[in-house]
């Protein structure tokens, strides 16, 4: 017999089923503007894999990230300027491929600087360390809960918003 408890936790997995991609691309961009933490990969030159979640700031147009730039990860994104991002949980995934720029931390307006220092409560711009900015351009997009999302979980191809 089924408790209560399994009952209900039951019911809160099962996916009422496939979301159109207007309503995944409407939760993703909502994502992106409330969010303020996603795991980045990357690759060293050679194809080490690294994997480390980092705070960041969405304008509508690009992420913002801050890392140490001689750390593992500011290395790579450095060397080979491209990015995997995964954001929200793995029943409730967003995955942006993007292409990735170095920036000094004097580069970007103040305003854009104190954003990212008011959503991640972190602000790179004071610290000891070296740090550098990483705006990520996505590319490719893909949005999904369940195995009955998989299929058009794409939602950004080529830089532009799939209809």
């Amino acid at each position: 017999m089924q408790s209560t408890a399994e009952a209900t936790v039951r019911s809160a997995t099962r996916s009422p089923g496939p979301r159109p991609r207007a309503v995944r691309r409407r939760d993703t961009e909502h994502r992106l503007a409330h969010d303020a933490d996603v795991w980045v990969a990357s690759a060293s030159v050679d194809g080490v894999p690294y994997l480390v979640p980092l705070s960041f700031e969405w304008d509508g147009e690009t992420l913002l990230l801050a890392t140490p730039g001689d750390s593992p990860t500011g290395r790579n994104l450095a060397a080979t300027r491209t990015t995997r991002l995964g954001l929200g949980p793995t029943r409730d995934v967003t995955m942006i491929e993007g292409e990735v720029e170095v920036l000094p931390l004097d580069a970007l307006p103040t305003e854009r600087g104190n954003r990212f220092a008011a959503r991640t409560g972190f602000d790179p711009r004071v610290s000891a360390t070296s740090y550098h900015w990483f705006r990520v351009t996505p590319i490719r997009v893909q949005a999904w809960r369940e195995a009955d999302e998989l299929t058009g979980r794409e939602l950004m191809r080529g830089g532009r918003w799939l209809d």
